[in-house]
């Protein structure tokens, strides 16, 4: 699964890092908490080393 905007991708590599022990769960707060909880070390790898090149800064609502 593939970031859709550099929040989503920032978000993922937050909750990535505090997955592998490298940052406190305690400093994560709202979508890369749900990240951390919801998703799997390789899901959360695949979202966070998106090309961020062609994304967005966040996803449009429409």
């Amino acid at each position: 699964m593939d970031a859709r905007s550099k929040a989503q991708q920032r978000a993922a590599g937050a909750a990535l890092s505090a997955k592998r022990g490298e940052t406190k769960v305690s400093d994560l707060q709202g979508a890369s908490r749900d990240m951390y909880d919801s998703m799997t070390e390789a899901e959360l790898e695949e979202m966070a080393s998106t090309s961020h090149d062609d994304l967005p800064e966040r996803k449009s609502d429409t």
